[in-house]
């Protein structure tokens, strides 16, 4: 089932609605007098808190930040759909960030997103499309906050208590574009081989993005030579191969299951 073959309720209407009101006068209740830095991703809430910002008339500049490992289907849909959108480009990519920090990405390490996502904003009051049921760190979330790594910086979670369906209710009553990922079951749309994706978006992103695969095995060969150097290997990655499986995986397979060796 895609996403624009389902049906809003009667019920869900009028709840969306308050929640739709809500949100825009959150948006209105904050605005700076220099205006909004709205992040933009491209994904199903950076579109939604597009264009509630929109109605509610208050002044801002959407930025997307560039990962280098953004899906090709993403960054053809924002300039396809949203050519006023400013683009970030990150001081290191995705591989030299993993290099330069002797490590590579997790969900409890998020070193990807502090250099490469939440790079912008710096001074401003930033609106993004946060919200508490993605996760049990975004539940901690306040709908308005200071940063706690960047003083100064305030972001504004306008639909921090909306649920998913409200997200594609919105869309779909308001018909707006969206990227075409999402009806071929794309749940969460992000880096490629981003660390908070399902092990079956990893699988497809692996099968898709074949490119972007061997660099990644590339980069994490480099690392693990690195950390050996070091001294700083853990015993379980007996290899590159074995490293990459547990990123994949959350552990090292058996051998009879392991991939081709990097080269």
């Amino acid at each position: 089932m895609t996403v624009t073959s389902l049906t809003i309720t009667p019920l869900l209407q009028d709840e969306l609605t308050s929640k739709i009101h809500m949100a825009i006068q959150r948006i209105e209740e904050h605005e700076p007098s220099e205006g909004y830095y709205l992040a933009f991703s491209g994904g199903k809430d950076s579109i939604v808190i597009y264009d509630l910002a929109k109605k509610a008339g208050v002044k801002f500049d959407p930025h997307f930040s560039r990962t280098t490992v953004d899906p090709p289907e993403i960054l053809k849909f924002i300039k396809e759909n949203f050519p006023e959108i400013d683009w970030e480009k990150p001081k290191k990519s995705m591989f030299q960030v993993i290099l330069s920090n002797s490590t590579l990405p997790t969900r409890s390490h998020r070193i990807c997103c502090r250099a490469l996502k939440e790079i912008g904003g710096k001074g401003r009051t930033v609106i993004t499309g946060i919200r508490w049921e993605e996760s049990a760190n975004r539940r901690k979330r306040q709908i308005f906050h200071e940063s706690k790594n960047k003083k100064g910086k305030w972001f504004l979670n306008p639909i921090i208590d909306w649920t998913t369906q409200d997200v594609w209710d919105y869309i779909r009553r308001n018909n707006l574009k969206y990227c075409s990922l999402y009806d071929e079951g794309k749940e969460r749309i992000g880096c490629i081989l981003c660390p908070f994706h399902s092990l079956k978006d990893k699988l497809d992103d692996i099968q898709r993005y074949p490119k972007f695969v061997r660099v990644y095995k590339l980069t994490i060969k480099k690392l693990y030579n690195q950390m050996k150097e070091r001294g700083r290997l853990p015993k379980k990655w007996t290899s590159p191969e074995a490293m990459w499986e547990w990123w994949i995986y959350g552990k090292v397979q058996d051998h009879s299951t392991r991939q081709e060796e990097i080269s």
